[in-house]
């Protein structure tokens, strides 16, 4: 298959299992590494050739799932041939969904995550699951070889987040981060008129996304039959059952499940923040912020906030909640001559003139960022093609850690300094304490 026009690198050749070993060693004692390692050649599992379909297992098959998964069947290439959830209503949307695609639902069926990864039939998985449920389907999965596209947000920690991305650099799999918003074109155009300079020197970023709800104080109900509600909560601190809770905008907006709209929200527009500023490989120097909280409920995640990053080489970054003075949902980037405001389903300028040549083909703006139209497309062709797709775990990561640490300043209260290199806070152990993994319940765990 021929390497899609405009993405970053070009198609590399196969290669062949007598070389694998010596090519490795040969990148790395020359202190590189090539851009992505197929798990073929660390002898994890065979390939993907570009004539076979790519046989994708679907893990979590809610809202969010099912909208991927409908993405996702609309490629030839690609055979989804397996489905995993506790929630049986789920499963019997996903059949029927499947079986309108394909004319049938011949489809494995499991509750039970392991069980799907384990099956060397499955080349690659979508992990759609609540989010206190990402990051350990996400490792086994990755550990077990699989290709994977993985939902945002990362987790519920900074240090899920790094065992994840040091699973997927072992094995050499493609992942790509549901930030799908760098498969548009409002957003890719808008950074790279940033980046090229054509808004002058880039002097702030504004980031604006949804705060969070309160309220939900709801009675204990049965968990019904058709919910494994122990799975359901699996490595979450045990919660009594009403089934408000299965909701997405309630679990997302519970602690125990999430860490709020901050981090649910906050990374797609954070994501393309970074991409804009040229900062996919590193992040802030300093983080400040202050924030509110519900007072009662079960919604008891963040409600409001106002967060500053300053970097050491770049533009500092203000993220806060919608309704903040000053500030309008999406990103803006202001220069000293220009600006640009980018949300889904628009793109405003201050001078009309730049927005000539979307397709960025006059050479006015040399810098041009990879192009994707279509999210899991990309994710399939990175597959086949054995390259990084648009949103690789290193950008993935360094985003959504913007959302960890605006978080841990606001409950802090006070403003931090932030190693990038390191990944740690400087001389600060209390906030250090915060980077790390919870306490997962009963047997769950992650590899260190």
């Amino acid at each position: 298959m021929k390497q899609k026009s405009g993405t970053r690198n070009p198609q590399s050749k196969a290669i062949t299992s007598p070389r694998r070993r010596s090519f490795l060693k040969t990148m790395l004692a020359a202190g590189a590494a090539p851009l992505f390692v197929p798990a073929y050649v660390l002898g994890a599992r065979k390939s993907t050739t570009p004539s076979e379909k790519i046989t994708l297992g679907v893990i979590g098959t809610g809202a969010q799932g099912q909208w991927d998964m409908r993405s996702f069947l609309n490629h030839k290439d690609v055979r989804i041939t397996a489905i995993c959830d506790v929630n049986k209503r789920n499963i019997e949307k996903a059949r029927s969904t499947i079986a309108d695609a394909y004319g049938g639902d011949d489809v494995k069926v499991f509750s039970d995550f392991r069980k799907l990864n384990e099956d060397p039939s499955i080349d690659a998985v979508l992990m759609a699951l609540p989010v206190h449920w990402h990051s350990i389907p996400a490792q086994d999965a990755i550990l077990h070889g699989k290709h994977i596209y993985h939902e945002k947000p990362m987790g519920m920690s900074f240090e899920e987040a790094r065992r994840v991305r040091r699973a997927v650099r072992e094995k050499g799999v493609v992942f790509q981060f549901g930030t799908q918003q760098r498969s548009d074109l409002h957003f890719r155009w808008s950074c790279e008129l940033a980046l090229n300079g054509r808004l002058g020197k880039l002097k702030e970023i504004a980031v604006s996304v949804p705060g969070g709800k309160q309220g939900g104080s709801w009675p204990v109900q049965p968990a019904p039959e058709y919910v494994d509600w122990d799975k359901w909560v699996g490595p979450a601190p045990m919660t009594a059952f009403h089934e408000e809770k299965l909701k997405r905008d309630n679990h997302e907006n519970i602690t125990n499940f999430s860490l709020g709209m901050i981090s649910c929200w906050g990374i797609h527009h954070l994501d393309i923040a970074q991409w804009g500023n040229g900062t996919d490989d590193t992040g802030p120097r300093f983080v400040e912020g202050k924030g509110e909280f519900p007072k009662q409920g079960d919604l008891d995640a963040i409600l409001r906030w106002k967060v500053r990053f300053t970097y050491a080489d770049a533009t500092p970054v203000t993220f806060v909640s919608d309704g903040t003075a000053g500030f309008a949902h999406g990103i803006r980037f202001v220069g000293e001559s220009g600006w640009v405001h980018v949300k889904r389903g628009s793109m405003n300028v201050g001078d009309p003139q730049l927005l000539r040549d979307p397709q960025n083909k006059c050479g006015a703006m040399p810098i041009k960022l990879p192009v994707s139209a279509d999210h899991t497309r990309d994710f399939a062709d990175a597959v086949k093609n054995r390259r990084r797709a648009i949103c690789d775990i290193g950008p993935a990561v360094r985003g959504d850690t913007l959302c960890q640490l605006a978080l841990i300043s606001v409950k802090l209260g006070r403003r931090l300094e932030w190693d990038p290199k390191a990944e740690r806070f400087v001389k600060d152990e209390a906030a250090n304490a915060m980077l790390n993994q919870r306490k997962f319940r009963g047997d769950w765990k992650m590899k260190a």
